[in-house]
């Protein structure tokens, strides 16, 4: 069985951890309803998706191909304010020949429930061709060690 069918069976048996990244709110983030504003909220998901795809060995100097962002989605549940610090928990859904779908919830430190919960797919791409590239096997050995429980 290849890596990227094992890492979908463990996603789907629940065996998958999140990544969390933490960020404050910045009173710039706000707008003139006295909450941060939507669109802010994809710029939180957007950050989560780099801390994930650097940690993971997908993007950078070294890994010779590009992510494009295929799909997003929020759900917005309730409002965040300032000042706060935003915890941002990614975990893998799906890992496709050349996607990677994730889930992501974003929470107020210190409060229960998510304030607002998303997906988003990423596709990995050649940067000389701009077509999707696969994954290669270091890199899906990247999202098992990011996203998989230790065996």
């Amino acid at each position: 069985m290849d890596l990227r069918t094992q890492i979908n069976e463990k996603v789907q048996s629940g065996a998958t951890r999140a990544l969390r990244l933490e960020m404050p709110v910045r009173w710039g983030d706000m707008d003139a309803l006295n909450h941060v504003n939507n669109t802010v909220y994809f710029r939180y998901m957007e950050e989560a998706r780099m801390h994930y795809a650097t940690t993971c060995g997908l993007t950078g100097a070294h890994a010779g191909r590009d992510i494009v962002l295929a799909n997003v989605t929020c759900d917005f549940l309730r409002p965040i304010v300032w000042p706060a610090t935003v915890l941002v928990d990614t975990r893998l859904i799906r890992v496709g020949r050349s996607s990677l779908e994730c889930m992501i919830e974003i929470s107020v430190q210190g409060e229960d429930g998510p304030s607002a919960k998303g997906t988003s797919i990423v596709v990995g791409i050649d940067p000389a061709t701009g077509r999707s590239l696969p994954w290669t096997e270091a890199e899906l050995e990247g999202m098992a060690r990011v996203f998989l429980l230790a065996p």
